[in-house]
């Protein structure tokens, strides 16, 4: 707490002990100059010289106006008028003494005060607030009131705790109950033995008297404040150290001195007890301190009819030796120990009768046995483990803090395994072997982990750290102290060892789950005694009340109340005493807390569920095989049949009810409870009968088309897709065995799971129950990549293709679901917000019904369902609502905030954690009491968001109840503030953007504001270059820069995101400011130095700025030094663009971006050229083309263009290279780009889905500039004869052409109108010399032109420009296969094709051997190498296949076998991944099937010698057989080698 330093200062000390600093105090108080105060406490004033100083001092020196002068001395005479404060005040527990008394006892008594008031660093000069943490008196809070030890029992494992109050001393009340009194001892104990044995004796010796005189039972303790001094309160713990406990023993040797007599002497003996030395718990202490405590127990056979007297002994200091006062008896008044007077004695006396009366009394009742009044254990634990709820479900984590158990308890943890664990702490190196773990095992799965397994030591993301240790999954097992039986070294140790190496360690783990991973409120920490408790488990406990704020949501189970009493003891450090009873339950037995747990848990305690066997029977999955299969959540045949109805109320039937009809998700327990007819059954969509219809034919084929079948929904959002789909499982799954698939989760993992499913408790594979696989909202990478592998799994098992394995009902969210429809509608169905006839007459009919229970607002999306969303009654529903709402509120501002999020971003969400950051809501949680969030929003607020829980890590969050509600709410809010200032007060809410739980989920919706862009293909209305959010807010006034402004504030709140930065340089460069641009997409380049998209970006900036001077250019006719600035912005683009191309590729999608932006930009540099005034003649391009291709440079442009000519000249080299590089990609891959890459690629469309077209169109430009032959087809008697042309203007025409490289070449296959083709291909032939020979072309022109002759013979077969196999393969004899100059890919992969056998007996002869061998050899090694830089998902691609005719012939191209496959194009190519293509009868009749055989797990085909094979990669590297077999297959020719297609083993 603040508290300012006058209130700390002089109130509490006398003037004559005031420094500078208390004097500074006093004179503010008292209304002084600050200036004046000031020179005071630099002349060193402290209390007794302000006492001293005369007025001419104040004047002179100081500097004081009279006035000032005269208030001061007015107030320092009152001052010193009033007696001193320390002396005049008096302790309401101090004590009386005599006089004499007083006197003799001084020299014991007068402990020095200790200057407590030493000012706080920095208040010498200024008034100034301070935190005061000395002790909690000085904070103004109180501190914890703690009990006494036990009276005259010992207690071994009882502790004070320092600070800690004990009740203030008191005086008789029953006998039995003892009084107390408190010594402090704080000066004292340093004594040497013999003084502090006279002092304990003195003080111990007399309150022994006066409780024999009094009868009744007392406990004198030192090291407890008998006084308030200072900052220490009366009673208070402070401890002391002991040196020699033997000194506190000795001191009762003093009885046989003091008191009268031997029967007194030996009543005495025999009343009082041996000194108990008590721990004091501290934790900045680096000593032990003691509390020593003396009971004194007066029997009533022992003292009855006596009086004692004592004579205390004294050390007299001046004698050096103790002497003794004269004996005298002593009795207690009140909370003192006076001695009995003179003139009182007689009266005492005969009161003692009437005394020994009571004490027999009270001696005799207290024999009694008392009623134990029990508390109710089962009410308790009840709470404690549910935090109030009347049942125990999933809604809660427990974490299990525990140490050893005994083998008998092991019969007792059914409820723990039925317990939703998150992790547990064992403290039992044996708990695998023989304790709790191994038994826990036998029924659920676990992970063992260790303490450091928790320190996260290489900086992994939340998201990351809880996939790596499978949190969530399964139970997380942390062995605290070390492993027996483990061989990585763990090893156990003592409790001294455990708090020096692994204390840290275990708060590490302690705050990562408390302050990281679980949120508050969503989990329980359970300690359970099972054995001695040693410190480690204590220290846990320490860990877990610091981290979670106090007791809540904590609860001790102990069976053994002496473990539990050393257990408090030693816990009471953190918790006081009384707290930790109420949250502990103490001597049940653990049988009894495992039959009370269980019933109020809502799953009745089944190890086993059922699923369906083939045989249409049932087979049981246990718990832990279920747990293993963590990636699946399994839909059983009893799905839910464990629910115990009868603990579930109707209220609570009734809200799961209303959270699903409010817009909630549903659940399984919605369906199950419809079945058993307690709450309406739900609307069945026709959706959901198209959908079965689907499954219905593809179950019940007698030999399925596909081992893995696809279905498709397409759902709008908020339109009952995902219950659509849900419906579907809840209803197969008697008849097939049904899961969804988690989300996140390795592809790898799903389909090893998916597997398991199928086959689990089945003999033979080939007849097991399909698995039907629901896919909710994943990418179509993701689920293309699971339908691979578990292609290759089947493959690989070597089940019949005709058996249906998996079923994958596909779930996603569209915005144009009935386009998605029609792109594949044999397996497709689209869900809309359009109800048909038939649904509007069920809905209305459940609406009327459902509003009988529910007020209309409570189920406010089913009413939005049943008017069909229909935009006019949204809007009047929503203008309703926000009539009245303040607009300046918080609670307004959050709407806001969650209506912009889920207006534009898919299935988001802002954590209830945030939002309570954001309010300023402080959560106050005890066992009676929750404010919860929700009291603290408006009617406003309550109607439209809808509370989310997630299902795995518990984080409880919020979003609007339907997604164009939040649409609506999002434009009407914005008229009173625009879009721009929602989203820019959003980010720059830093308690929001802050907030630790859900971080990472939550950054990536802001994130996604920002970058995600809409694409067709993912079904969205259109394609977008920006997100749609940076898109609607250009449309504001000074849109664009309210655009950039919120980029910038976003890239700032996201920690400097690259890719943020990345796309405000787009954004900026897109509106023309190309500076900035630059500015940006170089800080990206910073952050992300080796990003191939970033790269790419600042390449873009300067094309964007190049074509922006160039078409702004005023001049037809520029001059060279008016073209510098333009050619310079080329050239710096250009540049740009290679640096792109030479970076490492690792995660990219393509390698062609780069090459694409350095090509664009070249041709329309060329194009830029041709028009400077010294280029621009009559001639054409002849003096550019002289200029570009040799030495000449013109006058004009020499000096201007000085250090651009290198450059300049090099150009048609680099365009050239870049082509190639381009085609050569084109030819080995797929043209494929993931949704991801998607939002950050800055390409033009037409680079990105059609970059084949775009190569063709960019060579023709290139070729075109470099070209100066006329054109045939425009003027045929200028045609210059193919003979005439040069080497370079031939390439030059044939690339014009479009058969400058393999996939231009390629293309012209795919034109759906053969002839046209061949005629381009026969006037590409053309430009090549009759009559060739092999060393009439350099090997890339021989290249293309047999790639011609190819693709020639594939459209017009019988054109008088073929060439015969024969004469091809002669031609080919130029390409080399060995040595340094070996050809390129294309050169080889011809060679693959022309020199491969005709018939399966045909024997290669040695020269065709020598050829084709190395070639398919090196051409795989070519592959390799690519295979380096090349993204791991670019599919490689076949262009042709062997066909069983001869000649050129016997090579077929792709398109040949496309033609016969018929539907979309979705469904071609799932026929292609398929491998229904195979079965096409007429594809069967085109292709030949080729002989090998497998070996060691390759593939291979037989060659030239008995020896030599040539190895084929298959298609589907799951789909060869494992043992060595004679296999056929069809062969394909792709960049990579020979490929084979439909591997079978021949019979």
């Amino acid at each position: 707490m603040e508290c300012s330093f006058s209130e700390l200062g002089w109130h509490g000390l006398p003037y004559g002990q005031w420094t500078e600093s208390h004097v500074s105090s006093w004179l503010r108080s008292i209304g002084i100059k600050e200036n004046y105060i000031q020179k005071l406490e630099e002349e060193e004033v402290t209390g007794p010289v302000l006492m001293s100083l005369q007025r001419k001092y104040f004047s002179t020196t100081i500097g004081m106006k009279g006035g000032q002068i005269e208030h001061l001395l007015k107030k320092r005479d009152e001052l010193q008028s009033e007696p001193n404060k320390l002396q005049k005040e008096s302790s309401s527990y101090g004590k009386t003494r005599d006089d004499k008394e007083q006197k003799n006892m001084e020299v014991f008594r007068q402990e020095p005060k200790p200057n407590l008031q030493k000012p706080c660093e920095g208040m010498e000069k200024k008034n100034i607030h301070m935190e005061c943490n000395d002790n909690l008196a000085s904070t103004g809070v109180s501190p914890p009131l703690c009990d006494y030890r036990k009276f005259d029992e010992h207690e071994q494992d009882f502790r004070y705790v320092k600070h800690n109050v004990l009740p203030p001393e008191t005086g008789i009340e029953n006998m039995i109950v003892p009084c107390h009194e408190y010594k402090s001892l704080e000066i004292a104990h340093k004594l040497d033995s013999k003084r502090l044995q006279t002092k304990v004796a003195s003080e111990v010796l007399r309150f022994a008297c006066a409780c024999m005189n009094m009868r009744t039972n007392g406990t004198i303790h030192f090291g407890i404040m008998d006084k308030i001094r200072g900052n220490h309160q009366h009673g208070e713990i402070i401890g002391i150290p002991v040196k020699n406990q033997e000194d506190f023993v000795d001191a009762l040797d003093y009885i046989e001195k003091c008191f009268k007599g031997s029967n007194q002497q030996c009543d005495a003996r025999s009343c009082m007890r041996n000194p108990r030395f008590i721990q004091v718990l501290d934790k900045d202490a680096t000593e032990k301190t003691w509390v020593i405590e003396y009971d004194v127990v007066p029997k009533a056979s022992i003292v009855k009819d006596k009086l004692y007297s004592v004579g205390v002994p004294k050390f007299f200091e001046k004698d050096n030796k103790v002497k003794f006062e004269e004996k005298v008896p002593y009795h207690r008044v009140g909370a003192n120990t006076p001695r009995i007077l003179d003139d009182d004695l007689v009266n005492f006396i005969q009161g003692l009768r009437e005394k020994d009366r009571q004490r027999e009394e009270a001696e005799s009742s207290s024999n009694q046995t008392t009623v134990d009044c029990r508390e109710d254990q089962k009410r308790k634990l009840a709470i404690l483990l549910t935090c109030g709820k009347t049942y125990m479900d999933n809604s809660l984590f427990y974490i299990i803090v525990t140490n050893k158990f005994h083998p008998e308890h092991l019969d007792s943890i059914s409820f723990l395994v039925h317990m939703n664990l998150f992790c547990v702490f064992d403290f039992d190196p044996d708990s695998k072997t023989s304790g709790l773990c191994g038994r826990y095992k036998e029924h659920r799965a676990a992970n063992p982990h260790f303490l450091d397994d928790y320190a996260n030591n290489d900086g992994l993301s939340t998201a990351d750290f809880i996939n790596r240790l499978q949190l969530f999954d399964r139970t997380s097992w942390i062995f605290c102290n070390g492993r027996n039986n483990y061989h990585g070294g763990e090893e156990t140790c003592d409790e001294k060892n455990w708090i020096k190496t692994r204390k840290k360690k275990l708060k590490k783990a302690v705050s990562v789950i408390c302050n990281e991973i679980l949120p508050r409120r969503s989990f329980v920490v359970l300690f359970l005694l099972m054995s001695q408790v040693e410190q480690p488990l204590v220290e846990t406990f320490h860990e877990f009340y610091a981290e979670m704020n106090g007791h809540d949501d904590l609860a001790v189970i102990s069976e053994s109340k002496e473990n539990y009493k050393k257990w408090s003891s030693l816990a009471q450090v953190s918790c006081d005493m009384c707290l930790l009873k109420e949250i502990s339950i103490v001597e049940m037995p653990l049988s009894h807390v495992d039959a009370t747990v269980q019933s109020i848990q809502l799953s009745k305690n089944q190890h086993t569920r059922t699923l369906p066997v083939l045989n249409e029977g049932l087979c049981f999955l246990k718990s832990v095989e279920e747990d293993m299969i963590h990636s699946l959540e399994i839909i059983s045949v009893d799905q839910c049949d464990d629910t115990k109805l009868e603990i579930m109320s109707q209220d609570e039937i009734k809200n799961k009810e209303m959270y699903f009809y409010r817009g909630g998700k549903i659940d399984w327990i919605n369906f199950w409870l419809a079945d058993k007819q307690q709450c309406e059954a739900i609307i069945q969509r026709d959706a959901y009968e198209d959908t079965n219809k689907i499954l219905e034919k593809i179950v019940n084929q007698k030999h399925a088309k596909r081992s893995i079948e696809c279905v498709n929904i397409y759902h709008q959002p908020g339109s009952g897709g995902s219950t659509v789909a849900r419906q579907i499982l809840w209803s197969w799954r008697k008849k097939v065995r049904c899961a969804v698939v988690k989300q996140s989760k390795e592809i790898t993992t799903v389909c090893e799971h998916a597997v398991l499913l199928r086959e689990y408790e089945e003999r033979d594979k080939n007849n097991c129950l399909p698995v039907l696989l629901l896919l909710e909202n994943c990418n179509a990478d993701y689920i293309d990549d699971l339908r691979q592998q578990l292609g290759n799994v089947i493959a690989t098992k070597k089940i019949r293709p005709s058996v249906l394995c998996f079923i994958l009902l596909i779930c996603k969210r569209s915005h144009d679901p009935e386009r998605m429809c029609r792109a594949s509608p044999s397996q497709t169905v689209a869900v809309t917000h359009r109800l048909t006839k038939a649904e509007k007459d069920l809905f209305s009919k459940r609406r009327e019904q459902l509003q009988l229970q529910f007020d209309p607002e409570f189920i406010l999306t089913f009413v939005l369902m049943s008017k069909e969303f229909e935009s006019s009654y949204i809007e009047d529903f929503v203008k309703n609502l926000l009539h009245k709402i303040d607009h300046s509120s918080r609670i307004t501002r959050l709407i806001r905030f969650v209506a912009l999020l889920n207006c534009y971003i898919d299935d988001s969400y802002i954590p209830v954690s945030h939002c309570e950051a954001s309010l300023g809501i402080t959560m106050h949680l005890d066992r009676t009491q929750h404010h919860a969030f929700v009291d603290h929003l408006n009617d406003e607020a309550r109607l439209v968001f809808i509370h989310l829980r997630e299902s795995s890590t518990n984080i409880s969050s919020i979003r609007i109840i339907h997604p164009l509600l939040a649409k609506e709410i999002l434009i009407q809010l914005s008229a009173n503030l625009s879009l721009s200032d929602i989203t820019m007060d959003l980010i720059n809410d830093k308690l929001l953007i802050n907030h630790r739980f859900g971080r990472d989920e939550f950054l990536k919706f802001i994130r996604a504001l920002f970058i995600r862009r809409d694409k067709k293909s993912r079904g969205d209305l259109k394609d977008t270059a920006f997100s749609r959010l940076i898109q609607h807010v250009e449309k504001e006034k000074d849109g664009v820069q309210k655009a950039v402004d919120l980029m910038k504030a976003a890239y700032t709140s996201l920690e400097r995101d690259a890719f943020v930065a990345q796309q405000l340089a787009r954004l900026l460069y897109t509106n023309l400011r190309f500076e900035e641009a630059l500015e940006w997409a170089e800080e990206a380049k910073s952050l992300l130095p080796y990003d191939m998209f970033i790269l790419d970006t600042l390449g873009q900036v300067y094309k964007r700025w190049f074509y922006h001077l160039y078409d702004t250019l005023e001049e037809k006719e520029p001059t060279p030094e008016r073209a510098v600035e333009i050619i310079d912005t080329a050239v710096k683009g250009i540049s740009a663009f290679r640096a792109s191309e030479k970076t490492p590729k690792v995660e990219t999608v393509s390698l062609n971006s780069s090459y694409q932006g350095e090509v664009d930009v070249g041709c329309r540099l060329l194009k830029f050229l041709s028009v400077v005034d010294v280029f621009s003649t009559n001639t054409g391009n002849s003096e550019l083309m002289k200029y570009l291709l040799t030495d000449y440079i013109p006058a004009e442009v020499k000096n201007p263009w000085q250090k651009f000519h290198y450059k300049l000249k090099g150009l048609q080299k680099s365009l050239y290279h870049a082509l190639e590089s381009i085609s050569e990609d084109l030819s080995y891959f797929h043209t494929d780009i993931s949704e991801e890459d998607e939002e950050l690629d800055a390409r033009d469309p037409e680079q990105v889905y059609n970059p084949r077209r775009w190569l063709k169109r960019k060579s023709a430009i290139y070729a075109g500039f470099f070209c100066n032959i006329p054109d045939e087809g425009k003027n045929a008697e200028m045609a210059c004869p193919a003979e005439k042309l040069n080497p370079f203007q031939r390439q030059m025409k044939t690339y014009e052409l479009g058969g400058g490289n393999v996939t231009s070449i390629l293309s012209l296959l795919h034109d759906k109108k053969p002839e046209r083709a061949g005629k381009k291909l026969e006037r590409i032939i053309g430009m090549y010399p009759a009559n060739l020979t092999r060393n009439d072309l350099d090997q890339t022109e021989l290249a293309n032109f047999i790639f011609c002759q190819i693709a020639l013979n594939c459209t017009l077969p019988g054109s008088s420009k073929l060439l015969s196999l024969q004469k091809l393969q002669d031609l080919s004899m130029r390409f080399n296969t060995k040595g340094r100059n070996i050809s390129s890919a294309s050169a080889l992969f011809l060679l693959s094709l022309l020199f491969w056998p005709e018939t399966s007996n045909e024997e290669l002869n040695s020269v065709s051997s020598q050829i084709l061998i190395p070639a398919i050899n090196e051409l795989q090694k070519v592959f390799q190498q690519k295979m380096r830089v090349c993204p791991s998902k670019s599919r490689k691609v076949s262009h042709f296949f062997l066909a069983k005719a001869q000649g050129l012939n016997k090579i077929v191209h792709r398109s040949a076998i496309e033609k016969h496959i018929k539907g979309t194009l979705s469904e071609r190519n799932l026929k292609w991944l398929g491998g229904e293509v195979w079965k096409t009868k007429q594809v069967d009749q085109l292709l030949k099937r080729v002989e090998g055989w497998t070996e060691n797990g390759n593939l291979f085909v037989k060659g030239a010698t008995r020896d030599s094979k040539i190895r084929a990669f298959p298609q589907n590297a799951a789909s060869l057989p494992h043992a060595n077999e004679n296999v056929t297959f069809y062969l394909g020719f792709s960049f990579d080698g020979v490929v084979a297609f439909d591997i079978q083993v021949m019979k």
